[in-house]
């Protein structure tokens, strides 16, 4: 009976010593797939930190951190640091003004002068040189469409916009375009502009009857839960921003440097004004619940904001044929995948196939040397090998 009791003991140890491994807690020093492979550029200083999301149409599957936000205090990158995120913001001010082409507000196939009247009678320049410059009707003038897919002849920014570009009301700056004459003839070229994106938030204000920057907050921040999306980071979000980086002078190392397109302080509401094109400081957490609706067709968490024919508009090549820019309205598209960076390196791709969100959350002014191209690629590559099965 003895024996028998022992025998049953040194079973019932055994068990417990056979499932200790998987009741011990994870490893929280291990390496994640994706800092491990972003590690390396930190330890050779051409990245100070980053943050990096995936996520599928309804969760989260990883949220990473690497190296720092502040590089000189040592303080780490954190999940919830933020970012200006630039141009990032183009596809999300395209995304307020398909709410109203669904509801018949707006039509992509008519004339800006439809809704801004500033822009009637508009040229473009046909010849010109030091001596002269010669200007011709347009076969048609600007549709809201070459507005949205940068190609509208409408210059990269105004005069006005310097030194930074948050400086006037958006309805200044939108007339001071208009009193410009288009680079060239609508859709015969394709030319990268913040003025045909700012025209775009001009043109919400004018047909919803609210402040670009409200209808953003009511129809898209607050219902989606972007709760750190914002033109005004305030007190408490400015510590949580991430400091910018560029290459130092002997290209030996990074140095600070400030947003030298924004006016400070970021949360002086009476003398800054919100940029469409580019004015939007955002979390990764935000972007990608973002990134997810569009995924999902334009509906996230049982909500609907656009209806799966404006998200296919956004998500699809909308440039000419002729042309070798392939861009939808508000985002790059590549076959299936469409995405959009922003200036200090930010990044976001959505890949429908994969069923995969993309979210790559860095403040760089320029890449130190050639390595600083392979991280963006390092973290698509470790990401997808990840999850993208």
């Amino acid at each position: 009976m003895l024996f028998s009791l022992r025998s049953d003991l040194n079973s019932v140890l055994l068990a417990v010593l056979t499932l200790l491994p998987l009741l011990a807690p994870a490893d929280e020093s291990a390496p994640k797939p994706v800092a491990a492979k972003l590690q390396p550029f930190v330890d050779n200083h051409v990245l100070a930190g980053a943050v990096t999301l995936v996520a599928s149409r309804d969760k989260v599957l990883d949220l990473e951190t690497v190296g720092f936000a502040d590089v000189a205090a040592q303080k780490p990158m954190t999940p919830d640091s933020l970012f200006w995120i630039a141009s990032m913001s183009k596809p999300i001010t395209v995304a307020a003004l398909m709410m109203l082409v669904d509801e018949g507000k707006v039509n992509v196939d008519d004339p800006v002068e439809k809704y801004l009247p500033e822009f009637k009678g508009q040229m473009f320049v046909a010849e010109q040189d030091e001596a002269h410059a010669l200007l011709r009707k347009p076969k048609h003038p600007i549709l809201v469409r070459n507005i949205l897919s940068h190609t509208s002849g409408l210059a990269a920014h105004s005069p006005i916009e310097t030194p930074t570009l948050d400086l006037f009301p958006l309805a200044t700056r939108v007339r001071s375009y208009a009193c410009q004459p288009l680079l060239f003839e609508p859709e015969s070229k394709y030319l990268y502009s913040n003025e045909g994106i700012n025209t775009a938030g001009r043109i919400i204000e004018v047909v919803s009857g609210q402040k670009y920057e409200d209808f953003l907050e009511n129809r898209l921040f607050k219902p989606l839960g972007m709760k750190d999306t914002t033109f005004w980071p305030d007190a408490a979000q400015v510590a949580r921003i991430a400091k910018s980086y560029k290459a130092n002078k002997d290209k030996s190392d990074l140095e600070e440097t400030p947003v030298g397109q924004l006016k400070y302080p970021l949360d002086d509401r009476q003398n800054r004004f919100p940029m469409p094109a580019g004015g939007l400081f955002s979390s990764a957490e935000d972007i990608a619940r973002f990134g997810q609706m569009l995924l999902c067709g334009g509906e996230f968490d049982g909500k609907r904001y656009l209806s799966e024919a404006a998200v296919k508009q956004m998500t699809s090549r909308q440039t000419p044929a002729a042309l070798k820019q392939s861009y939808g309205f508000g985002y790059a598209v590549n076959g299936a995948t469409f995405g959009h960076g922003g200036a200090y390196s930010t990044n976001i791709s959505v890949d429908p196939q994969l069923g995969l969100v993309l979210v790559f959350m860095v403040q760089n002014a320029g890449w130190r040397n050639d390595d600083g191209k392979k991280i963006l690629p390092a973290f698509t590559e470790a990401a997808v090998g990840k999850f993208g099965k």
